[in-house]
C-alpha cells in the first residue's frame, strides 16, 4: 500500500497565528464592485476535479462548469501513439555525431504536427430574474461580488439578494446558494459559450421533484461515442417550481440550492442514478422517498409542460444542508489554504481596495500579498485528479490556447514549483498521480522512439495520454528526454520535506535510470557518453537544427535522474552513478556564459523565452554560488544575455527562478516587474500568458508564490538559506509555514534591522546554514524549536 503524499511520517507541529507585522492582516481573498462582464474576470473556486467560474451577478448569476476530464476527442486513436523511429535511431546518432546539423529533421515517420486533445467547457449555469433586470443596463448598484481564498466561496450581493457559490472537496459537487425575498428566477443549463462546435449533440431534460427540480444536459462529441452530462439539482424553499423548458422557473421562493456536477461517459448516463447521488447530499441518509424513479415526475420533453409544485422543505431545511456542505468542505480546503502565509507589511487602506484598483498599482505591497494569497488559492483548486493545466483548471471558451494542456517542457513544472515549500501535498498528489497513469505510455515513447526500456515523458498531453505525438520539424519534441525527470522532481522534493520515501516515485525512478542505460551507449573523444540526438526546450542553435548534441537541460537531468536513482536503489547504485560520472560536463562559451550545448562547435541563440539551459541552477541544485561558484558566474552571464523573446509571463518568472538561487536580488524584482508591470493579471487574479491580458493562463498566477519563496527562503536536505535574493521594495514582512526539505516547518520575519528564524524540526539533522555572512554549521533536534536570529545586511 503506498504511502499518502498528504501524510507526513513525522508531522510538523503547526505554527500558531503569525502576528500581523503591522497590525493589519493580509487581506485572503479579493471583490470587485461589479460582475464580471468578461468570462476571465469571473472568480474562480475549484476541487481538482470540477471548477466553476463565478460571474457574480444576483440577477443574472453565470456559472460556467469546468472538469478536469472534458478534452475534445479530436483524430484517430492510432494516430496519437509515439512515431516508431527506434529502428532508424543509430543512423540518426551517427550523423549527428559526425557533424551534419540538420540531420534531425527529417527524424520523423511523416505525419503532420497534431496537437493533443483539446481542454473545453461543459456548459453554464445560468440563473436569471425573467423581468430582464439582469442584463447589465440599468440595473441597481451592485453591492459587491468576492471570494474568499480560506473557503473558495465566491458571492455576490444586491438588493437584499445573494449568491454563493464553491466547489467542495469532500462531496465533488458545485454548490450554489441564492438568498433574498421573493425570488423569481430562470434557471437552465446553457451550452452556448464561445468556441462551442455546432455539431455538438445537446439534448436537455427537466424533472419537478419533491425539492424542486433535476436538470440534465447531454452534449455528444461530433464523430465520437463520447459524450459528457451535466446533472443540477434544484432543492427550493418557498414559492412554486414550473417546468420552463429546457429548464425549470422558480416563483416566491425564500432560497435555491443548486448542486452539479458533469461526468464524461461513453454510452449513456444514469440520470435518475446522478440524480439520486445528489440528493443524498441533502440529508446525508439515503436517497429522498419522492424523487424522480419513485414519483413519475413530470418531463420537459413533451409539450412544453408547465405542471407547477410547491415546495414542501421545511423553513431552514436547505439552509442547513448548504452549511453542511461548506462544513465538509472547509476541513479540508482551509486546512490546506491556511497553512502558510505572506504579509508584506502592506498599507490597511490599499489592502481595502477591489483587485483591479489594486492591479493598477503594480509595485503595491498589498498587491504582491494578494496575488500571493490567490496564487497559492488557485494552485490548491486546480489540484485534484489531474495537476493544473495551461489554464489552471478553467476555461470559458472551447478554444483553449495550446489545447489547454499540460505543458512538461516548463509550464507545469513552473506552476507547480511551490507545492513542496508552500506546503501543498494535494497538488503534489495530483502530480504524482499523473505520473502514474500514464507511465504504461511513458514505456511506450522509450520503446518506439529511442528503442530503450524505461520512460520518456511527453512534452505535451491532454491528461488522456502520455504518448509522445505532438511534434514537427520546428518542434522535435519527441525526442526530448529530459521530461521524466523534472516532471519526478518534485515528488523526490516532496519525499525529503516529509521524510520518507513514497514507492511509487522510487519505482518511477528506477525506471528513468533504465532508460538512461540504454541509451546512453554512444561516446566522444574523451570517453564521456553523449546525449545523442539532445533538444534543449524549445530553442535552437544559432547554426544548427533544432535536434542536436548534448543540450545543457539533457547532461543534467540524466546526471540527477541516474545519481536521485543510485540513492533510491542500492543494489544499482555503482552502476547508475558510474555512468552519471561519464556525462560531459557543462561547457562556458566564449561569452563567459553557461552555454546551451555543451558541445563547442554549437552557437548560442539568446533570444528565447525558454531557459532550459540553467535547469541545472533551477529547479536542480546542481550549479549554486556556493559549490560551483565559476559554474554559477557562467549561469549569471547567461541569464544576463537571455532576452525576453515574446514576453511569456513563464519566461519572466522563470528568470526570476533561476535568479533568486544565484543571490540577484536585483534581477529577481526586475523580472518580477515585467510582470507586474505588464498588464498581466484579470480581475479574477487569474493571469494571461501576454501583457495585456492576452491568452487566459496560470503561468504567472500559480508560479508567482514560487518566486517569492525562493527569493526569501531556499532549502536542501543538508541546507537552509535564509534571504538570499530579498526584495528591496519590501523592508519588513513575514512568511509563515513553509516546509524545508531537511523535515522543518519554518517562520520568518524580516525588517530594516534583521530577521528571525524559528524552526521547527521533526527530524534530529545537522545542515548547512547560510546567510549574507556567510556559512555555518546547525544542529537541530526533532521536536525541539530553534530561533535564528540575522544581522543587518
Amino acid at each position: 500500500m503506498n504511502t499518502p503524499l498528504d501524510a507526513p511520517v513525522n508531522p510538523p507541529v503547526e505554527a500558531p497565528p503569525s502576528t500581523p507585522v503591522n497590525g493589519t492582516a493580509p487581506v485572503h481573498g479579493t471583490w470587485e464592485p461589479r460582475p464580471a462582464a468578461r468570462w476571465e474576470d469571473a472568480f474562480l473556486s475549484g476541487n481538482g476535479h470540477h471548477g466553476a467560474l463565478v460571474s457574480g451577478d444576483p440577477d443574472d448569476e453565470r456559472v460556467v462548469v469546468t472538469h478536469h476530464t472534458l478534452v475534445r476527442p479530436v483524430g484517430a486513436d492510432e494516430d496519437r501513439l509515439p512515431p516508431r523511429l527506434a529502428g532508424a535511431l543509430p543512423a540518426l546518432q551517427d550523423r549527428l555525431l559526425a557533424g551534419d546539423a540538420s540531420a534531425a529533421e527529417t527524424f520523423t515517420d511523416g505525419r503532420p504536427l497534431q496537437w493533443v486533445r483539446p481542454f473545453h467547457p461543459a456548459f453554464q449555469v445560468r440563473l436569471r430574474r425573467p423581468d430582464g433586470t439582469g442584463n447589465g443596463t440599468g440595473a441597481p448598484p451592485l453591492h459587491r461580488r468576492s471570494v474568499d481564498f480560506r473557503t473558495g466561496v465566491a458571492e455576490a450581493t444586491r438588493a437584499g439578494r445573494a449568491g454563493r457559490a464553491f466547489v467542495s472537496r469532500a462531496d465533488d459537487v458545485i454548490v450554489q446558494y441564492v438568498t433574498g425575498p421573493d425570488l423569481t428566477l430562470d434557471i437552465r443549463l446553457d451550452p452556448r459559450l464561445p468556441g462551442a462546435p455546432r455539431s455538438l449533440g445537446v439534448g436537455h431534460g427537466a424533472v419537478l421533484t419533491a425539492e424542486g427540480a433535476l436538470l440534465s444536459l447531454r452534449a455528444r462529441y461530433p464523430d465520437s461515442g463520447l459524450a459528457y452530462t451535466g446533472v443540477t439539482l434544484v432543492a427550493v424553499t418557498g414559492g412554486t417550481t414550473s417546468l420552463a423548458p429546457p429548464g425549470v422557473r422558480v416563483e416566491g421562493a425564500r432560497s435555491v440550492l443548486l448542486l452539479t456536477r458533469v461526468r464524461r461517459h461513453t454510452g449513456e448516463t444514469d440520470v435518475v442514478a446522478e440524480g439520486r447521488a445528489l440528493r443524498d447530499l441533502l440529508t446525508g441518509d439515503g436517497p429522498a422517498e419522492n424523487g424522480p424513479a419513485d414519483g413519475g415526475p413530470t418531463g420537459s420533453e413533451g409539450a412544453g409542460a408547465r405542471t407547477a409544485r410547491g415546495t414542501p422543505a421545511a423553513p431552514g431545511a436547505f439552509a442547513e444542508a448548504y452549511d453542511a456542505l461548506l462544513a465538509r468542505h472547509l476541513s479540508l480546503h482551509r486546512t490546506a489554504y491556511e497553512r502558510v502565509t505572506l504579509d508584506l507589511a502592506a498599507d490597511p487602506a490599499e489592502r481595502a481596495l477591489p483587485g483591479s484598483e489594486l492591479l493598477t498599482r503594480p509595485r503595491s505591497a498589498a498587491l504582491l500579498e494578494r496575488l500571493f494569497a490567490a496564487g497559492r488559492y488557485h494552485l490548491l483548486s486546480s489540484g485534484g485528479l489531474f495537476p493544473p493545466r495551461l489554464t489552471g483548471l478553467w476555461t470559458g471558451d472551447w478554444d483553449t490556447a495550446w489545447s489547454g494542456a499540460f505543458t512538461n517542457d516548463a509550464n507545469l513544472n513552473l506552476q507547480t514549483a511551490s507545492a513542496a515549500a508552500a506546503a501543498l501535498p494535494e497538488v503534489t498528489e495530483a502530480l504524482a498521480s499523473l505520473v502514474q497513469r500514464q507511465l504504461p505510455d511513458w514505456r511506450d515513447n522509450a520503446r518506439e522512439v529511442f528503442g530503450a526500456r524505461g520512460v520518456v515523458a511527453p512534452a505535451h498531453s491532454d491528461g488522456e495520454s502520455g504518448h509522445s505525438y505532438h511534434f514537427n520539424r520546428e518542434y522535435p519534441l519527441h525526442l526530448w528526454t529530459a521530461g521524466a525527470d523534472w516532471l519526478l522532481g518534485p515528488l523526490v522534493d516532496h519525499d525529503e520535506t516529509r521524510g520518507a520515501h513514497d514507492p511509487r516515485t522510487t519505482a518511477a525512478l528506477a525506471e528513468v535510470a533504465l532508460f538512461y542505460e540504454d541509451f546512453l551507449t554512444r561516446t566522444d573523444d574523451e570517453g564521456h557518453v553523449v546525449v545523442v540526438p539532445s533538444y534543449s526546450p524549445e530553442n535552437r542553435p544559432a547554426n544548427a537544427g533544432w535536434g542536436t548534441v548534448n543540450a545543457a537541460m539533457d547532461l543534467s537531468a540524466a546526471r540527477h535522474a541516474l545519481r536521485t536513482a543510485a540513492d533510491r536503489h542500492p543494489e544499482h547504485a555503482d552502476r547508475w552513478r558510474a555512468l552519471a560520472d561519464r556525462l560531459p560536463p557543462h561547457r562556458i562559451n566564449a561569452d563567459g556564459a553557461l552555454a546551451e550545448w555543451a558541445r563547442p562547435d554549437l552557437a548560442d541563440s539568446y533570444d528565447h523565452r525558454h531557459l532550459s539551459h540553467l535547469y541545472a541552477v533551477w529547479p536542480l541544485h546542481e550549479i549554486t554560488p556556493y559549490d560551483t561558484p565559476e559554474l554559477a558566474a557562467a549561469a549569471r552571464r547567461a541569464l544576463e544575455l537571455r532576452g525576453p523573446e515574446n514576453d511569456s509571463a513563464h519566461g519572466h518568472l522563470h528568470h526570476a527562478l533561476i535568479a533568486a538561487r544565484l543571490r540577484d536580488a536585483e534581477r529577481v524584482a526586475n523580472a518580477l516587474g515585467r510582470v507586474l508591470d505588464g498588464d498581466f493579471f484579470h480581475a479574477s487574479l487569474m493571469s494571461a500568458h501576454y501583457p495585456h491580458r492576452h491568452v487566459y493562463n496560470a503561468d504567472a498566477a500559480h508560479t508567482l508564490p514560487a518566486v517569492l519563496i525562493e527569493a526569501l527562503v531556499q532549502s536542501t536536505p543538508g541546507r537552509l538559506v535564509l534571504l538570499p535574493a530579498p526584495p528591496a521594495d519590501h523592508p519588513r514582512g513575514a512568511l509563515h509555514g513553509v516546509r524545508t526539505r531537511f523535515g522543518a516547518l519554518l517562520d520568518l520575519t524580516w525588517t530594516e534591522d534583521g530577521a528571525t528564524a524559528v524552526l521547527r524540526p521533526t527530524r534530529t539533522v545537522r545542515i548547512e546554514l547560510r546567510t549574507s555572512d556567510g556559512a555555518e554549521p546547525l544542529d537541530l533536534v526533532a521536536h525541539e524549536d530553534r530561533v535564528l536570529t540575522l544581522r543587518t545586511r
